[in-house]
C-alpha cells in the first residue's frame, strides 16, 4: 500500500458543501479493480474516481469512475470534479483551450470557462427511446405519482441509462417521497424534472442579454433563478438520491432541447431536498453540441493510503 495524493471536491457549486461531493485518487497506478471498488464503498459517496496515465494518445488523463455498487462508463459530476482536481494538482493539457478525458465511454472534451472558476464537458452522444407503459406505471407507483402528472417520458442513454420523467411542475418534483426499495427492485435509475414558468420582462430581457454573452461568463446562478428543477434516484447503484447529476442533466438537455421543451441555454437546479444547492448551466452551441457547465471547489486535500 502507498500514500497517494487525494482530494474531495464539491461539484456544481462555488460554495463548499452545497454541491455533489466527489473523492479523487490522483494517481491510482497499480490498483486493481477490487481495491478501487472497496475504496469507493468505503468513501460512501455517489462516485469515487481514480486517475491514471491515458491510453489514448490524444487524451490528457484517464479516469475510472466507481459508485459504491459498481463501475460507470461515464458520469458528469465525476468528469468535472476529476478535471478540476487534475488541473489543481498541476496537470497540463496538450491543448490550451480543451482538456481531453479518457473514460470507459471514450474521449470526453472539457473546456475551461473564461472569466469563471467553472468547467464544462461536452455531453456524449445520446440514445433515447420511449419506455413501455407497464414500466412507466411501475415507476410512477414507486414514486407516488399519478400517471397524469407525467407530461413526457424517455429512456436516456449516454453511458449511464436513466428513465427520465418530465412532471407537471417543479413543486411535484420537490414533493416526491419515493419508495427507494421499490425503485431498487426495478433495477433502474430514474430522473425527474419540472420546468419553472417562464419569467416575463424585465427579467426576461435581462436573461436574453446574459445569453448573448459567452458561455463561461454566465456559469453562475442567474438573478432570475433556475429554469428547471431536477432530482435523480439511483437506488439501483446504491445511492437512493444523487445530490447533483451531470450525466442526467446532460441527457435531459439533449432530449428537451431537441423537442423544443427547453431553450438552447438554461439553468438547472438540483439537490434542494438534500440540503444542497446544485447549479448547472446547459448550453447548445452552433454545431449542436450540448455543454454541461458548473463550478467545483476543493474541500479536502491530502494523502490516502491505498
Amino acid at each position: 500500500m502507498l500514500q497517494r495524493a487525494y482530494k474531495q471536491v464539491d461539484v456544481f457549486t462555488d460554495q463548499p458543501y452545497l454541491g455533489n461531493p466527489l473523492a479523487v485518487v490522483l494517481d491510482s497506478s497499480g490498483l486493481d479493480d477490487e481495491t478501487m471498488q472497496r475504496f469507493a464503498r468505503w468513501t460512501n459517496l455517489s462516485e469515487t474516481t481514480f486517475l491514471q496515465p491515458p491510453l489514448a494518445p490524444s487524451a490528457d488523463y484517464r479516469v475510472r469512475i466507481f459508485t459504491p455498487g459498481g463501475e460507470l462508463p461515464f458520469a458528469g459530476h465525476p468528469t468535472l470534479g476529476s478535471c478540476h482536481s487534475w488541473l489543481e494538482a498541476g496537470g497540463q493539457p496538450k491543448q490550451p483551450d480543451v482538456i481531453v478525458q479518457e473514460c470507459a465511454l471514450g474521449l470526453i472534451k472539457i473546456r475551461r470557462e473564461v472569466g469563471s472558476a467553472g468547467l464544462a464537458f461536452a455531453a456524449p452522444p445520446l440514445k433515447r427511446s420511449q419506455p413501455g407503459s407497464v414500466l412507466l406505471a411501475q415507476v410512477a407507483a414507486a414514486l407516488g405519482l399519478k400517471l397524469e402528472q407525467i407530461t413526457a417520458s424517455q429512456m436516456l442513454d449516454n453511458g449511464p441509462v436513466w428513465l427520465a420523467l418530465l412532471l407537471d411542475s417543479p413543486e411535484t418534483v420537490l414533493q416526491l417521497m419515493p419508495d427507494h426499495p421499490a425503485l431498487k427492485k426495478l433495477q433502474l435509475k430514474v430522473g425527474v424534472a419540472g420546468i419553472y414558468p417562464r419569467i416575463e420582462a424585465p427579467a426576461l430581457i435581462a436573461r436574453a442579454n446574459r445569453e448573448a454573452r459567452a458561455f463561461g461568463q454566465t456559469a453562475n446562478c442567474s438573478p432570475a433563478g433556475p429554469d428547471i428543477e431536477v432530482r435523480a434516484f439511483a437506488a439501483a447503484t446504491g445511492i437512493p438520491e444523487d445530490p447533483v447529476t451531470g450525466s442526467l442533466n446532460a441527457s435531459l438537455a439533449q432530449w428537451l432541447m431537441a423537442e423544443g421543451l427547453m431553450p438552447e441555454r438554461y439553468q438547472a437546479s438540483q439537490g434542494l431536498c438534500l440540503g444542497r444547492a446544485g447549479q448547472l448551466v446547459l448550453a447548445r452551441d452552433a454545431a449542436g453540441q450540448v455543454w454541461v457547465g458548473g463550478d467545483s471547489v476543493t474541500c479536502i486535500d491530502g494523502l490516502v493510503t491505498l
